[in-house]
């Protein structure tokens, strides 16, 4: 899974415009769905309870991307590209030391954040196997978001970027995605500061993307990072949380600058991978 050729075809301005259809989906179903909240308070909390995990707007406004790149998917390719596009919820192979950082850096990020932020705390679960009851919430919302946003709007972005440039785009349209959920209240992000959440979704973007291009393309991969942030075991770091992934982006940047500036080894396919590695996409003949 290897970047496409430069050379402007129509096939690529066709994946430019799919891709502005994702986002313009993306935005517009899930800024919807908060809007309905916002203006519509009091009758929808008398329905479904306030803001939360399991409000049918809130679930649905989370799971936008996703909605937004399997219809753009489907629409392209039926059904044959929507499997082989969630084939890549399978894919989990990608080098240890990046297995090493997904299950540990996070977390102690998310330590040394709240160590700055003085909110280090005894673990929130008592007796400690409570803590899996609350797994299974955070693992079905923020994480599918992935589905969409290095599922889809990743690759699409290195076919005409480097993966610097586009961990920086991606990153922005996903940190303003979240912008109405600051103002809802019941939200996590209603007590945040949206100037420090930008900085922190930029820098969780460069983070994901070598990890994302090293597993192949891996959706899994991407929601696991999605899920170790949204940890629910982990203390509170805001708002030092973002200034502690943006030194590591920056470290990041720093020693793996070949891999960011460069398009060699940059994920630009969307339709999964066969066996051997190679996706179906390349396989094609060079007329379709």
């Amino acid at each position: 899974m290897t970047t496409t050729s430069s050379s402007p075809t129509k096939s690529s301005e066709h994946g430019s415009r799919s891709l502005i259809v994702f986002f313009v989906l993306s935005f517009a179903i899930g800024w919807s769905a908060l809007a309905l909240l916002l203006l519509f308070a009091e009758p929808l909390e008398a329905l479904f309870g306030p803001p939360s995990g399991t409000h049918p707007l809130f679930i649905l406004a989370v799971y936008s991307p996703a909605i937004a790149a399997l219809v753009v998917v489907g629409r392209r390719g039926g059904l044959a590209d929507l499997r082989g596009y969630l084939r890549r919820l399978t894919l989990w192979r990608m080098p240890a030391g990046w297995w090493l950082f997904l299950v540990l850096g996070i977390p102690a990020g998310k330590y040394l954040s709240a160590a700055f932020n003085g909110t280090v705390t005894e673990f929130p679960f008592s007796p400690w196997y409570l803590v899996f009851g609350a797994l299974l919430p955070v693992l079905l919302l923020g994480p599918v978001e992935e589905i969409g946003w290095r599922g889809y709007a990743l690759p699409m972005l290195q076919r005409r970027f480097n993966p610097l440039v586009a961990s920086l785009i991606l990153g922005a349209l996903w940190g303003l995605w979240h912008l109405p959920a600051f103002l809802l209240g019941g939200t996590m992000q209603s007590g945040w500061s949206f100037g420090a959440f930008m900085i922190g979704a930029l820098a969780i973007s460069v983070l994901m993307t070598p990890m994302f291009n090293a597993a192949r393309g891996s959706i899994l991969v991407a929601a696991l990072f999605h899920f170790q942030l949204n940890g629910p075991a982990w203390p509170d770091g805001q708002p030092w949380e973002n200034y502690v992934f943006a030194a590591g982006a920056l470290v990041m940047v720093l020693l793996k600058r070949e891999a960011f500036l460069s398009r060699d080894g940059a994920v630009t396919e969307v339709i999964g991978v066969s066996s051997d590695g190679d996706s179906p996409e390349a396989k094609k003949p060079a007329h379709q």
